[in-house]
């Protein structure tokens, strides 16, 4: 029977509802470990805390000890897979920020939870199941870091949350899962053709991210900027436009040295060099802003946190979003 570890780091699958107020918090003792034994059939699964946070709680040093101790484990010849526990509003940038550090290999899972473990109709525990599953499974080999919930399988690069409270909240725009999970087995339809390895030791957390509206000008940017800021990432409009306001604070954020990098704010679809007026994709492209390559604001954030970690040569950092 293969042997898989469960990394836990808190959330709502490790939370519980207070039932007179509604209020949901995290306990002190690790609730996931009254799961084990009904676990046992399918792999041999020890648990492990790493921490117990809700996941707007994580920060940068979290997510560099997480890797620390993901590498580690992956290391011992005795571990056939790896399932992190997590909370889900910021679920998706962990799993991209560990697919970035890892090259594909063991099968590494996260997932969580979006009802606390005593509500009625509580998801944690067949996530955790068919999470567990997934791990011990051949076929999950050398695709990278995977999302499993409500019976689907993502690829941590294109998975996003997409609903506040929803059991089915996470989705992969424009590509979709790629596979899926009953009682009895599991099917992948699809191999993710692509995979950025970029490990690091340490992530450089001095990167912005703002969002493009109607009417907006320079002035947040400005202050990023002053605010010794080194990289941005934009979610401009449509294709990769932003208000005519708005270019002259990138254009001095670029010439001070920052790296910016544009995404849509659309969750379907490419940010291209369409549109030549000021402000348009291909104006700001001139001016020296990055493309990126389909990610969502938070993912391209990531990523740039972790190129700017791992080198400063700016074409690199280009190729890297733009290839």
């Amino acid at each position: 029977m293969k042997k898989v570890l469960v990394l836990t780091t808190g959330g709502t699958i490790a939370m519980n509802e207070d039932l007179s107020t509604g209020t949901v918090q995290p306990v002190s003792k690790n609730l996931l470990s009254s799961y084990l034994p009904s676990l046992s059939q399918y792999a041999d699964v020890e648990m492990e805390e790493i921490f117990n946070l809700p996941s707007p709680h994580i920060s940068c040093r979290h997510l560099e000890q997480l890797a620390i101790i993901v590498r580690s484990r992956l290391a011992d010849e005795r571990i056939s897979g790896l399932v992190i526990t997590h909370g889900t509003d910021t679920l998706e940038e962990t799993a991209f920020f560990l697919d970035l550090q890892l090259p594909p290999g063991k099968p590494v899972i996260v997932t969580g939870a979006m009802r606390s473990s005593n509500e009625l109709g509580a998801d944690g525990p067949i996530n955790l199941l068919n999470s567990i599953r997934t791990a011990a499974s051949e076929e999950a080999v050398g695709k990278g870091v995977l999302v499993v919930f409500n019976d689907e399988i993502h690829s941590a690069r294109f998975v996003t949350k997409t609903h506040t409270s929803n059991i089915a909240t996470f989705q992969s725009p424009s590509v979709g899962p790629i596979g899926s999970i009953d009682k009895r087995s599991i099917h992948f339809r699809q191999m993710p053709l692509e995979h950025a390895h970029f490990p690091i030791d340490a992530i450089d957390c001095s990167v912005g991210l703002l969002k493009m509206a109607m009417g907006m000008d320079s002035r947040l940017i400005d202050h990023m900027v002053a605010d010794g800021l080194k990289g941005l990432v934009i979610e401009a409009l449509g294709q990769g436009n932003v208000p005519p306001e708005v270019v002259p604070g990138i254009r001095k954020a670029i010439e001070a040295g920052v790296t910016v990098v544009l995404v849509s704010r659309c969750f379907n679809g490419l940010v291209q060099d369409v549109y030549g007026y000021e402000g348009g994709g291909k104006h700001l492209r001139e001016i020296g802003a990055i493309f990126s390559n389909g990610l969502n604001g938070q993912k391209a954030r990531i990523k740039l946190m972790v190129l700017l970690s791992y080198t400063h040569d700016l074409a690199f950092i280009r190729n890297a979003f733009e290839d």
